[in-house]
């Protein structure tokens, strides 16, 4: 993979999109625009095997294989992170549930107590003298 990338960058491959773009944009593009980018690579891909009887690979054929490559890359890169940000979220929001029902509980324990226990519990502060 990262030779895939060490290669773009030499060779100084551009995408279509909105005009001409780098693989160091591709990384601001949503998954949405990613696939337009691909789509269009796919159809050019299509249209070349169409167009040729050969079996040899071209130069411009390699780079567009590339870059189908790398937007795949890219795109799975911002779905798994994605899917981990939605793991992260429900992890957050079930401990969060969890310090809740615990501080309910708390609640519950601190209510059967006596008020000879809960006297005994309260924490008084010494005042010292600034003197």
């Amino acid at each position: 993979m990262a030779d895939l990338f060490k290669v773009a960058n030499k060779r100084k491959y551009r995408f279509n999109y909105k005009g001409q773009i780098s693989v160091e944009d591709l990384w601001d593009l949503s998954v949405e625009e990613l696939d337009k980018i691909y789509k269009s690579l796919k159809a050019k891909q299509k249209d070349a095997s169409e167009e040729s009887l050969l079996q040899t690979v071209s130069k411009e054929d390699k780079e567009l294989l590339n870059k189908i490559e790398i937007i795949k890359i890219i795109v799975a890169d911002k779905l798994a992170a994605k899917e981990r940000a939605l793991k992260a979220a429900a992890r957050k929001s079930q401990n969060q549930r969890i310090l809740e029902i615990m501080a309910d509980k708390q609640d519950a324990a601190l209510k059967e107590k006596s008020i000879e226990e809960l006297e005994n519990m309260l924490i008084t502060e010494d005042v010292e003298d600034d003197e």
